[in-house]
């Protein structure tokens, strides 16, 4: 469903972090000026499952990741969604479906959540496969600093 007449095309990873709310916001500074439709896109799938083993609710995957999405794009942009705005909910892994999805995109946003001991230094994996493998533009947003 295309919501603007440009054709432009942000995608943005939301997995209900403050990195990705504030990926949203920032992308969404980015895509009013150009005109572009801006993809709010969470990502649930199906763990792998054991021989003999099938777990518990894994029905309830698909509706956590909705709700994580719906959080995610009300702390973002409040009550009423922006015109430009899609949320789309995809089954896959984040990383292969960010990259998959840049093929056609202007611009990828994710946030930064990588851990460890240089904090400020690192990517999570998710982020820095993206980088490392987007066919266009990708802006790494890190969390906003309190206060």
């Amino acid at each position: 469903m295309d919501r603007n007449s440009s054709g432009s095309r942000i995608v943005v990873g939301v997995d209900g972090s403050d990195a990705s709310i504030e990926a949203l916001r920032l992308a969404q500074k980015l895509a009013v000026p150009l005109g572009a439709r801006l993809e709010a896109s969470a990502f649930w799938d199906y763990p792998q499952a054991y021989a003999g083993y099938i777990a518990m609710g894994i029905g309830q995957f698909e509706k956590a990741a909705g709700n994580t999405l719906d959080e995610a794009v009300g702390k973002a942009f409040g009550p009423e969604l922006p015109d430009n705005v899609v949320p789309r909910l995809v089954r896959g892994h984040p990383r292969t479906m960010l990259i998959e999805a840049s093929k056609d995109a202007d611009m990828v946003v994710v946030g930064r959540r990588g851990h460890g001991g240089f904090g400020g230094l690192l990517l999570g994996s998710v982020s820095s496969a993206v980088v490392a493998h987007a066919h266009c533009p990708v802006l790494v947003v890190h969390t906003p600093e309190a206060g």
